[in-house]
């Protein structure tokens, strides 16, 4: 599809460093990096299916498999490389008309007032640019095997 961000990004227009965690015919997995680079909450996953679809209810059958079967896989990578006490899965959907699942980790000794949804306003959060992005997709990679 013309003009989405995400599709431009599995086309290989937007560039994430490190590339893909997962990439097949079905799904599409990164870190979270934005187009004007910079510091992020390392270890912030997206899970995207590979068609254009706005939502959940419009997965096929195979695509919802593939996704819910992957975000249990990057929760449990989150855990045992990135060293995470437990990783949110969010769908929201309001800037982004393709459908983009959060998986994104908890780590040990984050304050309770940033758990959720303030989770990236924790100001002590590991942040990382484009090298630790990289490094935390590299991790991840293995540790999925």
């Amino acid at each position: 599809m013309k003009d989405c961000a995400v599709c431009d990004k599995h086309r290989g227009a937007v560039e994430v460093p490190g590339g893909p965690i997962v990439e097949d015919e079905l799904v599409y997995a990164s870190h979270m990096w934005p187009p004007e680079g910079g510091a992020v909450y390392l270890g912030y996953l997206f899970l995207e299916p590979k068609r254009h679809v706005p939502g959940l209810a419009d997965l096929t059958p195979e695509e919802g498999a593939r996704i819910g079967e992957l975000a249990a896989r990057l929760s449990l990578a989150l855990r045992e490389c990135e060293g995470a006490e437990h990783v949110y899965a969010a769908v929201i959907g309001h800037h982004v008309p393709h459908l983009h699942v959060h998986v994104a980790p908890r780590y040990p000794g984050t304050p309770e007032d940033y758990w959720w949804t303030r989770l990236l306003d924790w100001p002590d959060a590991p942040r990382g640019g484009a090298d630790e992005v990289a490094a935390v997709g590299q991790r991840i990679r293995a540790a999925l095997g």
